[in-house]
């Protein structure tokens, strides 16, 4: 089978370096169009998103300085995952292949990933996939899970190696 259109959701991880790999493994082989896309969600900031209390019914100010924060911090994200798709930009150009790339800030990466593939009229979706199960996976989601069963086209999902401790 042969892709001509590979849309690669990638992130700044051990796993993410493995997807962009796989993709540009698949877009030279088959001469492929090339997209490299990254989801920025307030979830994906951590720890490092701010904590707004509950009861800042009153105090507008402390509202609003929660809310600037919390801006700048996903701005800043943003600004770094640019970054990250701009030097797996250059090293697919390093190999010969011109690649697009693109960053958003969305609440579900899942769907964000499905509707701007699908937009772009990829033909395959490249992703990882962190085996989070029980519990955990449904508490936080599955974007690999929702991936599979929304896209519009195909989806390869490469699992992440677990290492023994």
């Amino acid at each position: 089978m042969s892709f001509k259109k590979i849309f690669a959701a990638v992130d700044d991880s051990e796993l993410g370096h493995r997807v962009f790999s796989q993709a540009l493994e698949l877009a030279l082989g088959d001469r492929a169009e090339m997209m490299l896309f990254h989801c920025v969600t307030v979830s994906s900031l951590g720890e490092t998103a701010v904590p707004i209390p509950v009861d800042l019914g009153m105090n507008v100010e402390l509202m609003d300085q929660a809310y600037q924060a919390q801006r700048l911090r996903l701005e800043s994200e943003v600004k770094q995952a640019s970054g990250l798709l701009k030097n797996y930009c250059d090293a697919a150009a390093n190999k010969g292949l011109q690649v697009e790339f693109d960053c958003k800030m969305d609440g579900d990466p899942g769907h964000c990933i499905c509707e701007f593939a699908q937009n772009w009229g990829a033909d395959l979706i490249v992703l990882g996939r962190r085996g989070r199960t029980g519990f955990t996976e449904a508490f936080l989601g599955s974007v690999s899970n929702y991936v599979v069963h929304h896209a519009s086209c195909s989806v390869l999902v490469i699992q992440e190696v677990k290492t023994e401790k």
